[in-house]
């Protein structure tokens, strides 16, 4: 996010070191006329994850790599994961980030901390180094509901520079957190958990942490009722993983995803002063000629052990919206809303009967869910509910259709109140392996342990 002052915005990439911005980025003049007191950009997975297919999660050559606080040997998961790890290690009370597909509510879920995925276009992304703009949302990251709400309070709204800003059907909330409420709110309440290749994925070590919550949120008055995304064979991998190169290249979100890219990142380098970067072949020389910073080809360096193939890809794309791009467009949005999260938030029972639910829960340390919500540009809100048998945290997601965000701080909030009343307080990083100096990362798998397929 562009900050007009001394410090540097440059996605962790060397190749933007020393540009000049003309202004801050949107929601940046928001903050500061918040009275926000800015004390840095955070680390991130270089260029929000596009560089490379297998990268080690949350590394930028500039800034090196983030480290889990709960075990600093393994992953903090990405892109935003500076942000999500400032605010579960204390360093400051809130943070902001961008997810284009699982960078935000990924990243909050494994460290711990509230995360806040806003409908795409309920928060500006001028003046974002971007990725999609069918995909990215800005949105926020806290130790609480609360403190994340009053940070989505402050970058919500209309933005002239933003057409995505001006696509909301009705005004925008002046102040969320007057939906923030208690667990006495549960009572009466319908959740639906969206079963095919979403819960009956989930780890038995992450269920059980999960299942205690639900018993306590049932216990408090709600009915918990199994749903399905109608779309979960066609968007959702067998064993329930991240995937966005699923389906040919008519249904593939990273069709879309490449050449929107391509594009947003020309138009915001065009936009730049005391840089020879203007396109992404100029960022792709540029880590041609420093390899060894870089990682250009493959295995130059360990945290890149396919080197820059995802930007090779971006390039070859030329930005050209072709038929294939409308039509892969038009089926993850289509597939992702009304036969996605729309269509699961009616469940049918056994009876056959409807029943509108309030929201839908997951327990996505894999990703499905964050990833139907990204392709269909809808909200998310997650809430540390324990620690899994390795003693990293377990979060529990609440989705619901666009433009949503009251509905779903009503029950972030209302579960975390439940979720301290059950458990206490969340639990706090333990700095285990705090000397580790490991790149790549160690990567977090469905019951904590280590594997090594990047995504």
């Amino acid at each position: 996010m562009s900050t007009k002052d001394k410090m540097q915005t440059t996605a962790g990439s060397w190749a933007l070191l020393g540009i000049k911005t003309s202004q801050d980025a949107h929601i940046i003049s928001l903050l500061r006329n918040s009275g926000a007191i800015i004390l840095g950009h955070s680390n991130m997975s270089e260029l929000s994850s596009v560089r490379s297919t297998s990268y080690s999660t949350g590394y930028s050559p500039r800034g090196g790599q983030v480290r889990n606080p709960y075990d600093l040997s393994y992953s903090p998961f990405g892109s935003s994961s500076g942000s999500a790890v400032g605010v579960s290690a204390n360093i400051v009370p809130l943070a902001f980030g961008t997810e284009t597909d699982t960078s935000i509510i990924g990243p909050a879920s494994i460290n711990g901390v509230v995360g806040i995925k806003p409908t795409v276009g309920l928060t500006s992304r001028t003046g974002v180094i971007p990725i999609s703009k069918n995909l990215d949302t800005v949105g926020c990251f806290g130790r609480t509901v609360a403190d994340a709400v009053h940070g989505l309070t402050a970058i919500a709204g209309k933005d002239v520079e933003d057409n995505m800003t001006l696509s909301r059907p009705f005004g925008y909330e002046e102040d969320y957190s007057k939906h923030i409420t208690s667990r006495s709110a549960l009572k009466g309440a319908k959740f639906g958990l969206p079963w095919k290749r979403c819960w009956d994925s989930v780890a038995p070590d992450l269920k059980l942490v999960a299942e205690r919550i639900l018993k306590a949120i049932e216990e408090a008055g709600a009915q918990v009722i199994r749903t399905d995304f109608p779309c979960a064979e066609d968007r959702i991998s067998l064993d329930g993983s991240w995937d966005w190169n699923r389906g040919d290249p008519s249904q593939s979100e990273f069709t879309v995803v490449k050449v929107d890219a391509y594009n947003g990142i020309n138009d915001y380098l065009a936009q730049l002063s005391d840089t020879s970067m203007k396109t992404v072949e100029d960022i792709v020389d540029f880590n041609d000629r420093n390899t060894g910073t870089e990682g250009a080809e493959a295995g130059d360096i360990p945290a890149f052990p396919s080197g820059q193939v995802d930007l090779h890809q971006l390039a070859e794309s030329r930005g050209i919206e072709d038929e294939t791009y409308q039509q892969a467009l038009k089926h993850i949005q289509s597939q992702c809303r009304e036969n996605g999260i729309d269509a699961a938030l009616t469940a049918i029972t056994e009876e056959g009967q409807s029943v509108e639910l309030d929201a839908l829960l997951l327990c996505d340390r894999k990703g499905a869910g964050q990833q139907i919500a990204a392709q269909a540009g809808y909200p998310i809100i997650c809430v540390p509910i324990g620690l899994d048998s390795a003693g990293f945290p377990v979060s529990l997601s609440i989705q619901h259709t666009a433009w949503s965000e009251c509905t779903l701080v009503k029950w972030a909030s209302a579960i975390e109140d439940l979720v301290h009343h059950t458990l206490g307080p969340r639990p706090t990083p333990a700095y285990r392996n705090h000397m580790s100096k490991n790149i790549p990362i160690k990567k977090i798998g469905p019951e904590g342990f280590e594997i090594h397929e990047a995504s």
